[in-house]
């Protein structure tokens, strides 16, 4: 099976920038949604590329969560999982690489997984750099090319949320 997007691709798409519209937080408030909560917010990226941020975490337990960045593959419905940021609440390996990890993690596309027959994300890596849903949403903003408003500093750029 052909890769959907080479890991060049991806890449440009990560860093593409991704203004947030001022009102971004309050958008992103989870709903409850049969036993987790969900938010989920459309954005366009400065190259005309669309793109899903969602938010995702289980009523139940407070480590069992995602935030996800998904672009919108052109003429279609499909969302392509670029990065997924998750709790830990569950061990996943990496089948290629054979190596298991129980810690929160970095899901990431590759063209790799992607010729294998795998879904984009399968790949992740272990992460210290959050410890729950926001801290996650805030290294997703960090590192995948998310500008602010012009409007002024928001509560999930301020250090120590």
């Amino acid at each position: 099976m052909p890769a959907i997007l080479t890991d060049v691709d991806i890449q440009r798409l990560i860093m593409e920038e991704k203004p947030l519209p001022s009102d971004f937080e309050k958008r992103l408030q989870m709903k409850l949604k049969r036993g987790h909560k969900e938010a989920e917010l459309d954005l366009k990226g400065t190259n005309g590329s669309e793109f899903r941020l969602i938010l995702r975490q289980s009523e139940f337990n407070s480590l069992d969560f995602s935030v996800i960045l998904a672009y919108r593959m052109p003429y279609s419905n499909q969302l392509f999982r670029l990065r997924r940021y998750n709790g830990k609440s569950h061990e996943h390996t990496n089948k290629l690489e054979g190596t298991t990890l129980f810690d929160f993690h970095i899901h990431q596309a590759t063209e790799r997984y992607q010729d294998s027959g795998f879904r984009e994300d399968t790949f992740a890596e272990p992460t210290q750099r959050f410890g729950d849903v926001h801290g996650a949403l805030q290294a997703l903003l960090q590192d995948c090319g998310f500008t602010k408003s012009s409007s002024g500093q928001t509560t999930l750029f301020d250090e120590g949320t």
